[in-house]
């Protein structure tokens, strides 16, 4: 169980109470970190990466206020196996996608310049269809498939409510569809 300290009035005395805990946690994960990189190594099969793993365990921990726990040893162990698992999840979605979006080897001679004049044509079409959408529309499009925002983001830097974003979206998405079906 997680026990928060209770808020000191003193802060001199919090100050000196966080640096103390800051040192017994940095002495606690020193002493562990060769046990976790262990665990941390067997799982994901990799000495280096469980390195960077362990180490961004300790970065993750010492940028957020330290919370009391009763037996930290365990604690530390068992989130080096978590952050393990974590990131052997992140590799196995990041294959699949992989596998996905990349197309099969393809033979010597193949239709290869016949498919890239086809997307060349595609784009044409919806940077065509792209600039035929109202300015809002088209930067609200491109904040999110080109730079990534999502739309709560886009609805706060434009001033609009995010249902109006997801409009502008559907709009500039169908204009996008249909350019590719003429």
């Amino acid at each position: 169980m997680i026990d928060l300290p209770p808020p000191a009035l003193d802060p001199v005395s919090s100050e000196i109470d966080s640096q103390a805990a800051r040192a017994h946690f940095l002495k606690v994960f020193l002493s562990q970190r060769p046990h976790m990189e262990a665990l941390v190594s067997r799982r994901v099969g990799c000495r280096a990466t469980a390195a960077d793993l362990v180490q961004d365990l300790f970065v993750r921990f010492w940028r957020r206020p330290l919370v009391q726990v009763e037996e930290l040893n365990s604690y530390l162990l068992r989130c080096a196996g978590n952050i393990a698992i974590d990131h052997l999840r992140n590799e196995g979605t990041r294959a699949r996608l992989h596998e996905e979006l990349m197309p099969d080897e393809q033979e010597p001679g193949s239709d290869e310049p016949q498919a890239a004049l086809e997307v060349s044509h595609d784009l044409r079409h919806i940077e065509a269809a792209l600039c035929g959408l109202p300015d809002k529309t088209r930067q609200i499009f491109l904040l999110n498939r080109i730079h990534g925002r999502k739309y709560g983001e886009i609805a706060a830097v434009i001033g609009l409510s995010q249902s109006a974003v997801e409009k502008h979206m559907m709009r500039a998405l169908q204009a996008c569809k249909t350019s590719l079906q003429q």
